[in-house]
């Protein structure tokens, strides 16, 4: 990921999908706090990138939330 990261950037759309399957997956593993500290950089990014009602921003808060 980190090298991704630094040849495409750490906001393309590409490198926030992997962090986003990362949260799901931390979640299903029970990292509740990995997923929650990922997730919302996710969050904040796409907020940033795309704004507050993109479909991808709007799953990456059904993300977050899982991790309650």
């Amino acid at each position: 990921m980190e090298t991704l990261k630094a040849k495409l950037g750490a906001n393309h759309p590409n490198i926030l999908k992997g962090m986003a399957n990362l949260v799901e997956l931390y979640t299903r593993q029970g990292r509740w706090e990995d997923a929650e500290l990922l997730g919302v950089q996710v969050l904040e990014t796409r907020k940033t990138e795309l704004g507050p009602n993109h479909p991808n921003t709007l799953a990456s808060i059904a993300y977050l939330a899982s991790t309650c």
